[in-house]
């Protein structure tokens, strides 16, 4: 029976670990992105990277509801956000951008990709899903591990985190009034981004035009020249 449970253990430990290994991996190929759009492009579209690992507990509580077996096998194959990662962007089409970036990868196999952005959910959430599989090379096996990532800007991330603590608060039961005023937030946080992303749009437009030559700031002469200058001007006078 000892051996039995101490194999029981290592199993599970050896099935947490994957995930964990899973999401660090997608997590080095996402701050490789970010540091490369950074100092060569001078500009990143992903602003912010979290990862999180869901706890034993959790899990068999979502396998309960699932009414999934409780083996190693049955979770694996039908629970695919034990391991998740969110990306936070600055503008709507960064979070396209970076979903394209990530799906490019021939290591990275998508499996499911469900755009909340373009269809939000009746309570007006927004946010980009890919669940994606990714390969994690241990000591004695190649294992393919699914990871969920998220891809929201800052505005939808802000409202989804309020948005959670009050589900949980109510018990998943959130009041119509609130649940209304919840979804009037959403709908003005769309309205944010959509103006940040157009005067984003007119600053780089203004920049991109050319500058003529009377609205250019002429250099500072140099210190030599300068003292030159005046040097002949006392001269002449």
């Amino acid at each position: 029976m000892r051996i039995r449970f101490g194999r029981v253990r290592s199993d599970f430990t050896r099935f947490m670990m994957s995930y964990q290994f899973g999401m660090a991996e997608l997590m080095t190929k996402i701050n490789i992105l970010k540091d490369e759009f950074t100092h060569i492009h001078k500009y990143t579209p992903i602003e912010h990277v979290s990862s999180r690992l869901k706890s034993p507990e959790s899990i068999m509580r979502k396998a309960l509801r699932r009414g999934l077996d409780f083996t190693l096998e049955d979770i694996r194959a039908n629970l695919t956000d034990i391991a998740g990662v969110r990306i936070t962007c600055g503008f709507i089409r960064d979070t396209y951008k970076v979903a394209e970036l990530l799906i490019s990868q021939s290591d990275i196999t998508v499996l499911e990709v469900k755009d909340y952005i373009e269809n939000p959910k009746p309570n007006g959430y927004k946010s980009l899903h890919l669940i994606v599989e990714v390969p994690v090379f241990m000591s004695d096996r190649k294992q393919s591990v699914c990871v969920e990532v998220q891809i929201r800007t800052i505005a939808m991330d802000f409202w989804a985190t309020l948005e959670h603590k009050i589900y949980y608060k109510y018990d998943r039961a959130i009041p119509a009034p609130l649940l209304e005023e919840l979804t009037d937030a959403a709908e003005a946080a769309n309205k944010l981004d959509l103006k940040m992303e157009r005067l984003h749009d007119e600053v780089a437009k203004f920049k991109a035009e050319p500058v003529s030559i009377d609205e250019q700031v002429a250099p500072p002469l140099p210190s030599e020249l300068l003292e030159l200058l005046t040097h002949q001007q006392r001269n002449s006078d």
